[in-house]
């Protein structure tokens, strides 16, 4: 996913300090004067309440002393929740058989928006399973993506801890 350059600076600050802990970066972003650090454990892809205060401690306290921000912020640092954002390509393997929304630029075929069943990767491709048939999307040119909350989804999550 394209970050702007606030967000890739802001990344490699905090990107130690959360492997330090144990856990790995989802990802962050930055839209207006809010910052969002999104954060889970590798082994459960979730993160807890405390385990949230404490990186939310840890990570304000570099950002702190990096001032890499102008002006004022507001700090979230959360899970990415069960309809998480796809960010890294192994995320689009891990839920494969899941469904997914997924944004791309350029259009493919004067299409940017598709919605289908994540199937896996092909040599750099998303592979998604759509109503009109496979759709196959070049990672580079994804600009969102996120799993689709369903009972499903919900079900199927529910007993990870």
């Amino acid at each position: 996913m394209k970050q702007s350059g606030i967000e890739r600076k802001i990344t490699q600050l905090v990107q130690p300090v959360i492997e330090d802990k144990g856990f790995a970066l989802v990802c962050v972003t930055m839209q207006g004067q809010e910052l969002q650090i999104m954060a889970e454990n590798p082994e459960t892809r979730k993160l807890g309440v405390d385990d949230c205060a404490m990186l939310s401690r840890e990570i304000g306290a570099i950002l702190e002393v990096e001032d890499p921000i102008k002006g004022r912020y507001r700090l979230e640092v959360s899970s990415p929740g069960i309809d998480r954002p796809l960010i890294k390509i192994e995320d689009f393997v891990d839920f494969a058989g899941y469904e997914a929304k997924i944004e791309v630029n350029p259009a493919i075929e004067g299409q940017k928006r598709f919605r289908g069943y994540l199937t896996g990767v092909e040599d750099n491709e998303i592979v998604l399973d759509t109503d009109t048939g496979k759709a196959y999307l070049p990672y580079e040119s994804v600009e969102k993506a996120k799993l689709v909350l369903t009972d499903e989804l919900i079900r199927k999550t529910a007993g990870k801890k």
